[in-house]
């Protein structure tokens, strides 16, 4: 069991973001707090538990700001099957919360935007710092701050045994992961740093 507490900052724009992770053998639980400004202000924390073999099992989201709030749950059954459930309250001009589950069926993994945690899901579990892959995946993605839910196509490929190339789906962003030992995120290229 490793623990670990990790605070990123954004390099893209102002946000950061704070997590308590536990990484055991099989399995990572973690716990953050992530502040940003765009598309408007907001604080979101999240709480995420995987199954064994690192498959998210349960991410559970609230986002707010300035009269309006949002929660998230996304379940992950061991059998593969997905259930969404979301709620917003008040005014904000951001896209309806949740999602369709067909349109990422065969995710293993959710991704919750801008955070630097959810990567380390498929690079430990896939062995990507051993030199496996490349892989490609589809992620259940959640947009921040509205906890959207979309199906994202990605692929991870092993530089060296500490740094990981991510390509999105549509090959139009590409970003190397410098990883610790761990796998937890270090730089991620143009998004966020480790401080």
């Amino acid at each position: 069991m490793r623990h670990r507490v990790l605070i990123w900052r954004g390099l893209d724009a102002w946000r950061s973001e704070y997590c308590d992770a536990t990484l055991y053998a099989d399995r990572l639980l973690a716990r953050g707090i992530q502040i940003g400004v765009e598309p408007l202000p907001y604080r979101l924390t999240y709480a995420l538990d995987t199954a064994a073999g690192f498959d998210t099992a349960h991410l559970t989201v609230d986002s707010a700001g300035e009269g309006w709030s949002r929660r998230l749950d996304l379940t992950r059954e061991p059998d593969g099957g997905w259930h969404v459930s979301a709620d917003a309250a008040g005014d904000a001009d951001l896209p309806d919360p949740g999602g369709d589950v067909a349109d990422f069926a065969e995710a293993r993994d959710c991704d919750l935007g801008f955070c630097p945690l959810t990567n380390t899901m498929p690079i430990v579990r896939e062995g990507l710092m051993e030199g496996r892959g490349p892989f490609d995946y589809v992620m259940s993605w959640v947009s921040v701050p509205d906890l959207r839910v979309i199906r994202s196509e990605q692929r991870y490929e092993p530089i060296d045994g500490h740094r990981v190339r991510y390509v999105s789906g549509e090959r139009t962003f590409v970003a190397e992961l410098e990883l610790d030992e761990n796998g937890f995120v270090l730089r991620y290229e143009h998004m966020a740093e480790l401080v």
